[in-house]
């Protein structure tokens, strides 16, 4: 390894430190293909004195006032502001999206810490006065412990803040596993959270991989897991973080369909098509993959997609005319070109065919053109499976009770949409479809942090939805406490079921 390639170690108890393990991962530079630095893999001391640290700091921590926390919360809001320009860079360094959607990702992180802010009045439980003679009962919400977040790499930002704002507002310390192709965004955020006076060991940073996924999933001092990724690991973390006694909320994969009816307005639909399906090269859990054309409508689907396609500005993502960016590795780039040949031999018709772009000057940078398959038909794989990268496909359907079907017999539940100027339909579809996060004339439906975000069926495995008031719930428990005083006390011993008189 050259010693001058920069090492990125973890953040513990409250200051950066460089790993021992001796084991590291290249971060590469996707626009250039090149290795930028060596991110540190954890190994089991380094993994303990992180959850000890968090553990450590949890009793005083947790018995900090809520306004306390909130105005750490503030203050790491408005230093996060100062530095959104600086982080951005950093995700786009690391990851390959443009700078601009780099922006509006750290935007998007930036609101669920200021919904964060609003904890005291979240934790706030019930109260009933005389639920029997001289008794009174309430509820308390209280935190859990050790908290863990597992993050992947295409929100190398906005996923951990959908994660760590709310465990800690709500009382606990926490264990960030970001992912190691993009890890530099998790320590700016650690350093900002330190200096807006949270105290030492309240968040860690802990990079690494599988051995540290399945460390923190089996230490007994880790109380609860939040992931996000792809759908077989989704599961496995559940299995194994339940088995092991944990509160476990695990985000799989999607397969996000846009049903676009035969009234839909073309250009917005076309417009609302290019972001969703090209933004960030296609690398998010909500990209719009699927295209449901009911009727007669794909004909001019394609006919106004295709050369908007082929005229998508990509290139390196700090130039500010881009509108697509490299994938985020050469591994991942290899797996989506795999994905568009089993597409051609299956027999579905590559309208826009996107493997042989080069950007000058960045020869070997991790890049792909938009793609686009017509006539796909339910049974490929590129329709069944996620791809994760700039390919959409679309699927004709005769009628509105097809495409409902369609989606509806697809084993992910996470987003969709719907593209109709017709009221009746649109009421029709987000009542029944069976997905988490619908949107009507809205390709991308991530709800806003004072919502809850979540899909369905083999998306979601847990209880619970993301940031919002579900993260309240997730990151906390509840307690009844029934309360009598001596002088309400009857005399005498009750042997029958207690019940209010």
């Amino acid at each position: 390894m050259n010693t001058q390639t920069l090492h990125i170690g973890h953040y513990i108890a409250g200051r950066r430190q460089a790993s021992e393990s001796g084991r590291t991962s290249p971060v590469f530079n996707p626009a250039t293909g090149t290795v930028s630095a060596q991110v540190a893999l954890a190994d089991r001391r380094e993994l303990d004195a992180a959850v000890a640290a968090a553990q450590a700091a949890f009793p005083a921590w947790s018995a900090t006032s809520p306004l306390r926390r909130a105005r750490v919360m503030f203050k790491f809001k408005e230093l996060m502001e100062q530095h959104a320009g600086q982080l951005a860079a950093l995700i786009t360094a690391e990851h390959g999206k443009v700078l601009t959607d780099a922006r509006g990702e750290v935007t998007r992180g930036i609101e669920v810490v200021e919904f964060a802010c609003g904890i005291p009045q979240m934790l706030k439980g019930e109260y009933t006065e005389q639920v029997g003679g001289g008794i009174d009962a309430w509820t308390m919400r209280q935190a859990l412990g050790v908290c863990v977040g597992i993050t992947p790499f295409n929100f190398p930002a906005m996923v951990p803040l959908w994660m760590f704002p709310m465990a800690i507002a709500c009382g606990n310390t926490f264990v960030l596993k970001p992912s190691e192709r993009d890890p530099s965004a998790s320590l700016l955020m650690a350093r900002l959270l330190t200096e807006a006076g949270l105290p030492d060991g309240v968040f860690n940073v802990l990079q690494g991989d599988k051995d540290a996924v399945e460390g923190l999933l089996d230490h007994p001092d880790v109380q609860a897991v939040s992931f996000v990724g792809s759908t077989p690991i989704a599961q496995a973390i559940y299995s194994r973080g339940c088995a092991a006694g944990k509160r476990v909320q695990a985000l799989g994969g999607a397969k996000n369909h846009m049903v676009v009816m035969p009234d839909a307005d073309l250009a917005q639909t076309v417009d609302a098509l290019m972001g969703a399906a090209y933004g960030s090269a296609g690398e998010r859990c909500m990209a719009i993959s699927v295209v449901v054309a009911v009727g007669d409508v794909g004909d001019r689907l394609v006919e106004a997609l295709c050369p908007r396609i082929r005229a998508l500005k990509v290139t390196h993502g700090m130039d500010l005319a881009a509108e697509m960016g490299p994938v985020v590795t050469q591994a991942h780039k290899d797996k989506i070109v795999g994905y568009i040949e089993r597409g051609v031999a299956a027999g579905a018709s590559l309208a826009v065919d996107g493997r042989d772009l080069v950007v000058p000057g960045h020869e070997q940078g991790f890049f792909l053109g938009g793609s686009l398959f017509d006539h796909v038909t339910p049974q490929m794989d590129i329709y069944r499976e996620e791809i994760f990268g700039p390919v959409l496909c679309i699927v004709r359907v005769p009628d509105f009770a097809a495409a409902l079907a369609l989606v509806n017999g697809h084993e992910y539940g996470n987003g969709t949409a719907i593209y109709t100027r017709d009221g009746g339909t649109a009421r029709e579809y987000t009542q029944r479809v069976q997905v988490g996060m619908v949107g009507v004339n809205v390709p991308i439906p991530v709800p806003m942090a004072f919502h809850s975000f979540g899909g369905w069926k083999r998306s979601l495995f847990g209880d619970h939805h993301a940031h919002g008031p579900e993260s309240v719930r997730f990151y906390t428990k509840q307690k009844a406490v029934t309360q009598r005083w001596p002088a309400a006390t009857a005399a005498g011993a009750e042997f029958a079921m207690p019940t209010m008189k």
